[in-house]
């Protein structure tokens, strides 16, 4: 995500499932081609996700970290 991005999104609602007819399991709901992008769909409801850390480590962060430890004796 990034500022200003629209949050009521197909790719954000509980219903969106790209394995379905027109990536939606509501049927009532009218086709949206552009998924990504803001709509105004009377059936969307947000998605809800569990957080998890990334696993994967920024080897660039954890070059500047060993750089300020050589630099000050850590």
């Amino acid at each position: 995500m990034k500022c200003r991005a629209d949050l009521r999104v197909c790719l954000n609602c509980a219903a969106y499932d790209p394995r379905v007819a027109q990536q939606c399991r509501e049927r009532r709901a009218e086709p949206v081609l552009e998924k990504q992008v803001g709509n105004f769909c009377e059936y969307f409801e947000f998605v809800k996700r569990a957080w998890a850390p990334k696993e994967v480590q920024n080897s660039r962060e954890e070059a500047a970290r060993a750089q300020m430890k050589k630099l000050f004796g850590d």
